[in-house]
């Protein structure tokens, strides 16, 4: 509690000038001096806020419980030093620049620092204001690794959903954001988190994932959606992995949604504040033709569905009955036309989300004598929606009127234009169609392909991947990747041993120890005389073990790329895609957090660009999608088992009516890069 509830505190280098953190900070912990002791430290004594000082905590009678530090960096060792001399257990480091050593020295005592270089701490629940800015008491829980951007997020609620508890955990030198966002699992006044990190430490999947559990949605800001070519990736798959793509399969696992900036995130936590969507469907209610056909269009583009409408019973006379329902003046008829058609949506059973768009809430602004009546209405549409459970969202073509406060004031979002609602509803539906997954390993079991997919090696055991050593080269991996189909073939050093072989042809030869092959004239396809090849090639390649292969003829294949990589933030994840020579042109990939199961490699495959491929383009016959999935998910587990490697790649992977035949493998290493 010592963050969120503290019995005292101090803040040392308290001060009356306004320009000064020490004067926020002095402000704000007043705040909360009936529920806690508040102690202003000020080097000079004398009053700040008109409240005594001392000029240091040795004058104090008992040791506070948490201390900020509203000082220079330079000051700081010798309060710090100071503070733990007479027993304080917890800090709050505003300032940048402080030392390894310092914070040796405090996780050493036993106590904990949250920052430094953060701009501090604030819970509505208990009066606790420990930073800079001001804070609308709400529900929305921010956790922030900028202040500044915290600041923000917490600016852009103070209008509606208000914020609960606000952490800037800054450098994260002891609590980290894994931390603080544990902590608001159980903290009642937060129904939903906002987040904002720049890099991901050890946790943060399993928080969100409580969280999302505990029935508070988690939105995530982040930066960096550079493509990971910047770590000079030796593979397609790291070459076909951006950091945003891992983020959102991080989200995905975790059951969060990712947003882009400060306002969509604050747009979509008002949306969910009062529950998540069920669905996609989407009913539009608007006094204009116009407006509610902007909404549709703008509805399809953000993926929801604008459905017809089968029962619409109670419409005022005189509106549509499609969707979007144009009121066609039955509003300024009646005002409580707009409750009643919204009434007819929500509880029709059709829609999962309602958007009211266009005049409502300007009525008492420009007509004050129906203000009352607006404000009546506005407080009905709030009832609604909290009684069926069926979120409705308001664009108003007025920013501010006493019916658009209403609204907000009963959970309802309201925006002043219909892009932020229709963005805000279509990530509100993002959020609800994802699966609550677990962050545990997947176990092995039932991960097996069925008998007779297999032609070199037993069933998929991760035990045996565990136990065999790696090896470089095509072979190894064919021998380490055993739970695969691979083509017929055998290691070739001479062309006598090409000449001698049993394979039946065309073939294929490969040079076993090159990564990409094709890109440095490592492999021929598509031969008939093998051995004329095998001279070419060790001409130019040099001696060395080459792969003789049986050509895979089958007719009606899909070439597919399946790899799985080591992420530095968030562990294993696993890829599939359109593969061969073209995987990184044409880059329709699908990601996710490895271990996968089946079904979720079944999922992965249907978000890919090039699905429709797999199940039958033009009469052919569908590829093998069960094993298929098996074999994505192997991947995925070998990889999670394996923590001695980097990264597996299968490109390409030919599919067909008749199962998986994967043509390529490359295994890199930890440490090799």
């Amino acid at each position: 509690m010592i963050f969120s509830d503290p019995a005292s505190v101090a803040v040392v280098g308290a001060s009356d000038d306004p320009a000064k953190w020490g004067h926020w900070l002095a402000r704000g912990a007043l705040v909360g001096r009936d529920r806690r002791a508040v102690h202003l430290v000020n080097r000079g004594g004398g009053s700040v806020l008109s409240e005594p000082t001392v000029r240091s905590l040795s004058e104090l009678s008992e040791a506070p419980e948490l201390v900020v530090l509203a000082v220079p960096a330079a000051h700081v060792p010798a309060v710090v030093d100071e503070a733990l001399a007479v027993g304080v257990r917890g800090f709050v480091g505003i300032p940048s620049g402080i030392d390894d050593g310092v914070i040796n020295r405090i996780r050493s005592a036993g106590a904990r620092l949250l920052g430094p270089n953060c701009l501090g701490v604030f819970d509505a629940a208990t009066s606790l204001h420990l930073a800079w800015g001001r804070f609308q008491p709400g529900s929305l829980g921010v956790v922030s690794q900028s202040g500044q951007v915290g600041l923000e997020i917490a600016g852009l609620a103070a209008s509606g959903i208000g914020v609960s508890r606000f952490v800037s955990v800054g450098n994260q030198a002891d609590v980290t954001a894994t931390e603080a966002l544990l902590d608001l699992v159980s903290h009642d006044m937060t129904k939903v988190v906002g987040v904002y990190l720049e890099s991901f430490g050890p946790g943060i999947v399993s928080a969100m994932s409580e969280l999302r559990a505990a029935g508070k949605p988690v939105v995530l800001l982040t930066v960096g959606s550079s493509t990971a070519a910047r770590e000079a990736a030796r593979s397609h798959t790291g070459a076909l992995t951006s950091t945003s793509d891992v983020v959102d399969a991080a989200c995905r696992r975790a059951g969060a949604v990712r947003v882009a900036t400060p306002a969509a995130l604050v747009d979509l936590a008002t949306v969910v504040s009062s529950g998540v969507p069920r669905g996609r469907r989407i009913g539009i209610i608007s006094d204009s033709g116009g407006q509610g056909a902007i909404a549709a269009d703008l509805a399809s583009a953000a993926g929801l569905s604008v459905p017809a409408l089968s029962s619409v019973d109670g419409l005022p006379a005189g509106a549509s009955s499609r969707n979007p329902i144009d009121l066609a003046g039955a509003g300024e008829r009646d005002l409580w036309n707009y409750a009643r058609a919204v009434e007819v949506l929500v509880r029709s059973g059709e829609v999962d989300t309602v958007v009211l768009s266009g005049y409502f809430g300007s009525y008492g602004a420009d007509t004050p004598s129906l203000e009352a009546a607006e404000v009546a209405v506005a407080s009905r549409i709030g009832f609604l929606a909290r009684e069926t459970g069926v979120p409705v969202a308001v664009h108003s073509m007025c920013a501010d009127s006493a019916a658009v406060r209403a609204l907000r004031a009963d959970g309802v979002p309201v925006q002043h234009t219909i892009e932020r609602v229709v963005a805000a509803v279509g990530d509100a539906a993002r959020l609800g169609a994802l699966d609550q997954r677990s962050v545990g390993a997947v176990s092995g079991a039932g991960l097996s392909v069925p008998a007779g997919r297999i032609e070199s090696g037993d069933p998929f055991r991760g035990d045996l991947c565990a136990s065999l050593p790696y090896q470089p080269g095509y072979l190894a991996a064919r021998e380490l990747l055993s739970f695969l189909r691979f083509p017929k073939a055998h290691a070739v050093t001479s062309v006598a041993e090409v000449k001698a072989t049993t394979l039946e042809g065309p073939y294929a030869l490969k040079a076993d120890w090159l990564p990409h092959k094709s890109e440095h004239g490592g492999v021929r396809i598509n031969l008939t005389d093998p051995a004329t090849a095998f001279d070419e090639m060790e001409a130019s390649l040099g001696p060395g073990t080459y792969v003789l292969e049986e050509m895979d003829t089958r007719e009606n294949t899909v070439e597919l790329i399946i790899g799985a990589k080591r992420d530095h933030s968030f562990g294993p994840v696993v890829l599939v895609g359109a593969g061969g020579t073209h995987a990184e042109l044409f880059k329709d990939t699908a990601i996710e957090l490895a271990p996968v199961t089946p079904a979720t490699a079944r999922d992965m495959l249907a978000r890919l660009a090039s699905a429709p491929l797999l199940s039958g383009w033009r009469g052919a016959e569908p590829a093998d999608l069960a094993a298929l999935a098996e074999v994505i998910a192997q991947v995925s587990e070998t990889l999670a088992a394996r923590p001695d490697l980097a990264e597996i790649e299968l490109n390409p992977v030919r599919v067909g009516p008749d199962g998986v035949l994967a043509v390529d493998a490359l295994i890199i290493p930890r440490g090799t890069r």
